[in-house]
Protein backbone atom coordinates (compact mmCIF):
# COMPACT_ATOMS: atom_id res chain seq x y z
CA UNK A 1 0.00 0.00 0.00
CA UNK A 2 1.36 3.39 -0.98
CA UNK A 3 1.94 5.94 1.74
CA UNK A 4 -0.27 9.00 2.01
CA UNK A 5 0.77 12.09 0.02
CA UNK A 6 0.85 15.44 1.77
CA UNK A 7 0.51 18.46 -0.48
CA UNK A 8 3.15 21.03 0.33
CA UNK A 9 1.74 24.47 1.20
CA UNK A 10 3.27 27.70 -0.08
CA UNK A 11 5.35 29.56 2.43
CA UNK A 12 4.55 33.25 3.09
CA UNK A 13 7.72 34.24 1.24
CA UNK A 14 6.67 32.26 -1.84
CA UNK A 15 3.19 33.81 -1.79
CA UNK A 16 4.67 37.31 -1.64
CA UNK A 17 6.99 36.47 -4.52
CA UNK A 18 4.07 35.33 -6.72
CA UNK A 19 2.03 38.45 -5.85
CA UNK A 20 4.99 40.70 -6.63
CA UNK A 21 5.48 38.98 -10.00
CA UNK A 22 1.79 39.40 -10.89
CA UNK A 23 1.89 43.09 -9.97
CA UNK A 24 5.01 43.56 -12.09
CA UNK A 25 3.33 41.93 -15.10
CA UNK A 26 0.25 44.12 -14.65
CA UNK A 27 2.44 47.21 -14.71
CA UNK A 28 3.79 46.09 -18.08
CA UNK A 29 0.35 45.71 -19.67
CA UNK A 30 -0.54 49.43 -20.15
CA UNK A 31 2.70 50.28 -22.02
CA UNK A 32 2.25 47.24 -24.26
CA UNK A 33 -1.36 48.21 -24.95
CA UNK A 34 -0.24 51.78 -25.62
CA UNK A 35 2.40 50.64 -28.13
CA UNK A 36 -0.05 48.32 -29.85
CA UNK A 37 -2.60 51.13 -30.08
CA UNK A 38 0.00 53.44 -31.62
CA UNK A 39 0.97 50.70 -34.09
CA UNK A 40 -2.69 50.26 -35.06
CA UNK A 41 -3.03 54.02 -35.66
CA UNK A 42 0.10 53.97 -37.80
CA UNK A 43 -1.19 51.06 -39.90
CA UNK A 44 -4.60 52.70 -40.35
CA UNK A 45 -2.98 55.96 -41.40
CA UNK A 46 -0.85 54.10 -43.94
CA UNK A 47 -3.98 52.47 -45.32
CA UNK A 48 -5.64 55.88 -45.64
CA UNK A 49 -2.69 57.26 -47.60
CA UNK A 50 -2.69 54.18 -49.81
CA UNK A 51 -6.33 54.88 -50.65
CA UNK A 52 -5.44 58.49 -51.47
CA UNK A 53 -2.66 57.24 -53.74
CA UNK A 54 -5.02 55.00 -55.68
CA UNK A 55 -7.50 57.86 -56.07
CA UNK A 56 -4.70 60.14 -57.35
CA UNK A 57 -3.87 57.57 -60.04
CA UNK A 58 -7.53 57.38 -61.06
CA UNK A 59 -7.69 61.17 -61.23
CA UNK A 60 -4.43 61.40 -63.21
CA UNK A 61 -5.65 58.87 -65.75
CA UNK A 62 -8.64 61.10 -66.43
CA UNK A 63 -6.73 64.40 -66.48
CA UNK A 64 -3.72 63.90 -68.76
CA UNK A 65 -1.44 62.45 -66.04
CA UNK A 66 -1.75 65.54 -63.84
CA UNK A 67 -2.15 65.14 -60.09
CA UNK A 68 -5.01 67.03 -58.39
CA UNK A 69 -4.60 70.80 -58.46
CA UNK A 70 -7.48 73.14 -57.68
CA UNK A 71 -7.94 76.56 -59.29
CA UNK A 72 -6.96 77.81 -62.73
CA UNK A 73 -3.73 77.24 -64.61
CA UNK A 74 -2.09 80.29 -63.10
CA UNK A 75 -3.81 80.29 -59.69
CA UNK A 76 -1.39 80.67 -56.76
CA UNK A 77 -1.59 78.92 -53.41
CA UNK A 78 -4.30 80.55 -51.27
CA UNK A 79 -5.14 79.92 -47.62
CA UNK A 80 -8.79 79.31 -48.54
CA UNK A 81 -10.79 79.27 -51.76
CA UNK A 82 -13.37 82.08 -52.17
CA UNK A 83 -16.49 79.90 -52.03
CA UNK A 84 -16.52 76.17 -51.25
CA UNK A 85 -20.30 76.02 -51.91
CA UNK A 86 -20.20 77.72 -55.34
CA UNK A 87 -22.24 76.51 -58.29
CA UNK A 88 -19.21 76.38 -60.61
CA UNK A 89 -15.42 76.18 -60.46
CA UNK A 90 -14.90 79.78 -61.60
CA UNK A 91 -16.80 81.17 -58.64
CA UNK A 92 -15.38 78.60 -56.26
CA UNK A 93 -11.77 79.56 -57.04
CA UNK A 94 -12.31 83.16 -58.16
CA UNK A 95 -10.99 82.32 -61.62
CA UNK A 96 -11.84 84.46 -64.65
CA UNK A 97 -14.03 82.49 -67.09
CA UNK A 98 -12.46 81.98 -70.49
CA UNK A 99 -8.91 82.97 -69.53
CA UNK A 100 -8.49 80.74 -66.48
CA UNK A 101 -6.50 83.51 -64.83
CA UNK A 102 -6.64 84.93 -61.34
CA UNK A 103 -8.21 83.38 -58.32
CA UNK A 104 -6.49 81.13 -55.82
CA UNK A 105 -6.63 77.56 -54.57
CA UNK A 106 -5.68 75.70 -51.43
CA UNK A 107 -4.04 72.40 -50.60
CA UNK A 108 -7.27 71.06 -49.12
CA UNK A 109 -9.27 72.09 -52.20
CA UNK A 110 -6.79 70.17 -54.34
CA UNK A 111 -7.33 67.10 -52.15
CA UNK A 112 -11.09 67.61 -52.40
CA UNK A 113 -10.97 67.01 -56.14
CA UNK A 114 -10.50 63.35 -55.21
CA UNK A 115 -13.84 63.44 -53.39
CA UNK A 116 -15.58 65.09 -56.35
CA UNK A 117 -14.04 63.15 -59.21
CA UNK A 118 -12.51 59.94 -57.79
CA UNK A 119 -15.27 59.06 -55.30
CA UNK A 120 -12.94 59.07 -52.31
CA UNK A 121 -14.74 59.34 -48.97
CA UNK A 122 -13.80 62.35 -46.77
CA UNK A 123 -12.92 59.99 -43.91
CA UNK A 124 -9.91 58.89 -45.96
CA UNK A 125 -8.27 62.21 -45.17
CA UNK A 126 -8.39 61.68 -41.41
CA UNK A 127 -5.46 60.01 -39.65
CA UNK A 128 -6.63 58.39 -36.39
CA UNK A 129 -3.36 59.43 -34.76
CA UNK A 130 -3.90 63.10 -35.65
CA UNK A 131 -5.72 64.42 -32.60
CA UNK A 132 -8.61 66.80 -33.22
CA UNK A 133 -9.11 66.17 -36.93
CA UNK A 134 -12.58 64.85 -37.77
CA UNK A 135 -14.37 63.56 -40.83
CA UNK A 136 -16.07 66.25 -42.91
CA UNK A 137 -19.84 65.72 -42.88
CA UNK A 138 -22.32 67.95 -44.68
CA UNK A 139 -24.93 67.14 -42.05
CA UNK A 140 -22.97 69.21 -39.54
CA UNK A 141 -22.89 72.34 -41.74
CA UNK A 142 -25.81 74.72 -41.32
CA UNK A 143 -27.60 76.63 -44.04
CA UNK A 144 -26.98 74.28 -46.98
CA UNK A 145 -29.66 73.57 -49.58
CA UNK A 146 -31.52 70.36 -48.85
CA UNK A 147 -30.24 68.64 -52.01
CA UNK A 148 -26.59 69.74 -51.58
CA UNK A 149 -24.22 66.75 -51.78
CA UNK A 150 -20.50 66.10 -51.31
CA UNK A 151 -19.98 66.17 -55.07
CA UNK A 152 -21.38 69.72 -55.15
CA UNK A 153 -18.77 71.10 -52.75
CA UNK A 154 -15.30 72.38 -53.71
CA UNK A 155 -13.57 71.91 -50.37
CA UNK A 156 -13.95 70.34 -46.91
CA UNK A 157 -16.44 72.91 -45.62
CA UNK A 158 -15.82 76.32 -44.05
CA UNK A 159 -12.74 75.17 -42.05
CA UNK A 160 -10.96 72.55 -44.17
CA UNK A 161 -7.85 72.10 -41.96
CA UNK A 162 -10.08 70.58 -39.29
CA UNK A 163 -10.89 67.73 -41.67
CA UNK A 164 -7.57 67.00 -43.39
CA UNK A 165 -4.64 65.27 -41.66
CA UNK A 166 -2.23 65.17 -44.57
CA UNK A 167 0.32 67.39 -46.25
CA UNK A 168 0.59 67.45 -50.05
CA UNK A 169 3.41 68.28 -52.45
CA UNK A 170 2.73 71.84 -53.61
CA UNK A 171 0.67 71.48 -56.82
CA UNK A 172 1.07 75.13 -57.85
CA UNK A 173 3.95 76.61 -59.81
CA UNK A 174 6.76 75.00 -61.78
CA UNK A 175 7.17 71.74 -59.93
CA UNK A 176 3.73 70.17 -59.73
CA UNK A 177 3.79 66.38 -59.85
CA UNK A 178 2.40 64.13 -62.59
CA UNK A 179 2.30 60.42 -63.31
CA UNK A 180 5.58 60.80 -65.18
CA UNK A 181 7.48 62.41 -62.29
CA UNK A 182 10.31 60.54 -60.56
CA UNK A 183 8.65 57.62 -58.71
CA UNK A 184 10.77 58.34 -55.61
CA UNK A 185 9.28 61.79 -55.06
CA UNK A 186 6.94 62.12 -52.09
CA UNK A 187 3.34 63.07 -52.90
CA UNK A 188 1.68 63.20 -49.48
CA UNK A 189 2.41 62.41 -45.84
CA UNK A 190 1.32 63.22 -42.32
CA UNK A 191 1.00 66.93 -41.54
CA UNK A 192 4.08 69.15 -41.87
CA UNK A 193 5.49 69.79 -38.35
CA UNK A 194 6.71 73.29 -39.27
CA UNK A 195 3.21 74.53 -40.12
CA UNK A 196 0.64 75.17 -37.40
CA UNK A 197 -2.60 73.23 -37.53
CA UNK A 198 -5.99 74.13 -36.09
CA UNK A 199 -5.03 72.16 -32.99
CA UNK A 200 -1.26 72.42 -32.51
CA UNK A 201 1.39 75.12 -33.04
CA UNK A 202 4.32 74.68 -35.39
CA UNK A 203 7.42 73.07 -33.95
CA UNK A 204 10.59 75.03 -33.17
CA UNK A 205 12.81 74.45 -36.21
CA UNK A 206 15.88 75.42 -34.19
CA UNK A 207 15.63 72.17 -32.20
CA UNK A 208 15.87 70.01 -35.31
CA UNK A 209 19.22 68.52 -36.32
CA UNK A 210 19.52 65.47 -38.60
CA UNK A 211 21.51 62.58 -37.10
CA UNK A 212 23.63 62.10 -40.22
CA UNK A 213 26.72 63.90 -41.48
CA UNK A 214 27.50 66.76 -41.60
CA UNK A 215 24.91 67.67 -38.94
CA UNK A 216 25.52 64.73 -36.56
CA UNK A 217 22.63 65.60 -34.29
CA UNK A 218 21.31 63.34 -31.56
CA UNK A 219 18.46 60.91 -32.16
CA UNK A 220 16.18 63.20 -30.15
CA UNK A 221 17.13 66.21 -32.26
CA UNK A 222 16.51 64.25 -35.48
CA UNK A 223 13.07 63.16 -34.30
CA UNK A 224 12.12 66.81 -33.88
CA UNK A 225 11.75 66.91 -37.65
CA UNK A 226 9.04 64.23 -37.71
CA UNK A 227 5.29 64.69 -37.97
CA UNK A 228 3.32 64.98 -34.73
CA UNK A 229 0.64 62.42 -35.61
CA UNK A 230 2.56 59.32 -34.51
CA UNK A 231 4.13 60.59 -31.30
CA UNK A 232 7.11 61.85 -33.27
CA UNK A 233 8.27 58.33 -34.19
CA UNK A 234 7.99 58.97 -37.93
CA UNK A 235 5.51 59.58 -40.71
CA UNK A 236 3.60 57.61 -43.32
CA UNK A 237 4.68 58.79 -46.76
CA UNK A 238 3.01 58.27 -50.15
CA UNK A 239 5.33 58.31 -53.17
CA UNK A 240 4.67 58.92 -56.88
CA UNK A 241 4.81 55.19 -57.64
CA UNK A 242 1.86 54.90 -55.17
CA UNK A 243 3.66 52.88 -52.51
CA UNK A 244 3.41 53.97 -48.87
CA UNK A 245 6.08 53.52 -46.23
CA UNK A 246 6.55 54.55 -42.62
CA UNK A 247 9.70 56.67 -42.62
CA UNK A 248 11.47 57.11 -39.28
CA UNK A 249 13.13 60.31 -40.46
CA UNK A 250 11.74 63.23 -42.49
CA UNK A 251 14.75 63.16 -44.84
CA UNK A 252 13.39 60.15 -46.72
CA UNK A 253 13.16 61.60 -50.23
CA UNK A 254 15.61 61.43 -53.11
CA UNK A 255 19.22 61.60 -51.81
CA UNK A 256 18.04 62.25 -48.23
CA UNK A 257 15.79 65.11 -49.32
CA UNK A 258 13.67 66.38 -46.43
CA UNK A 259 10.04 66.10 -47.52
CA UNK A 260 8.93 68.88 -45.14
CA UNK A 261 11.52 71.53 -46.08
CA UNK A 262 12.76 73.23 -49.23
CA UNK A 263 16.40 73.04 -50.24
CA UNK A 264 18.71 75.61 -48.66
CA UNK A 265 21.35 75.86 -51.35
CA UNK A 266 23.20 72.54 -51.32
CA UNK A 267 21.53 71.49 -48.06
CA UNK A 268 18.53 69.30 -48.78
CA UNK A 269 18.62 67.21 -45.58
CA UNK A 270 17.72 69.96 -43.11
CA UNK A 271 16.77 72.73 -45.53
CA UNK A 272 14.41 75.62 -44.84
CA UNK A 273 11.17 75.18 -42.87
CA UNK A 274 7.98 75.34 -44.91
CA UNK A 275 5.58 78.22 -44.48
CA UNK A 276 2.61 79.60 -46.37
CA UNK A 277 3.92 80.67 -49.77
CA UNK A 278 6.90 78.27 -49.82
CA UNK A 279 7.82 76.51 -53.06
CA UNK A 280 10.13 73.63 -54.02
CA UNK A 281 13.62 74.75 -55.00
CA UNK A 282 14.06 72.07 -57.66
CA UNK A 283 12.15 69.43 -59.58
CA UNK A 284 13.58 66.78 -57.25
CA UNK A 285 12.73 68.75 -54.11
CA UNK A 286 9.72 67.19 -52.38
CA UNK A 287 7.93 69.85 -50.34
CA UNK A 288 4.82 68.63 -48.56
CA UNK A 289 2.68 71.34 -46.96
CA UNK A 290 -0.74 71.93 -45.48
CA UNK A 291 -2.87 75.08 -45.47
CA UNK A 292 -2.27 77.60 -42.67
CA UNK A 293 -4.50 77.43 -39.62
CA UNK A 294 -6.75 80.47 -40.08
CA UNK A 295 -10.48 80.70 -39.52
CA UNK A 296 -12.64 81.98 -42.33
CA UNK A 297 -16.21 83.32 -41.94
CA UNK A 298 -18.76 80.56 -42.30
Amino acid sequence: MMGSYRKKAFTPVEVLAVVALCLFLLLLVPPVQYRMRGFAFTMTCGSQLSGIGKAILIYANDYEDEFPRAGGRQSPWAARIPDWKAADRYTAYGVTPGTGGGGGASISASFYLLVKYAELAPKRFVCTGDEGVTEFKLAKVRGLPRDFELIDAWDFGPEPPKHVSYAYHIPFGLYALTNTSDPNLAVAADRNPWMASSFTPARDFGRFQPDIAPFNGTTGAALQGNALAHKGDGQNVLFVDSHVEFAKRAYCGIEDDNIYTSWDGADQVRGLPAQFGSAPAHRRDSLLVNDPAVTEPK
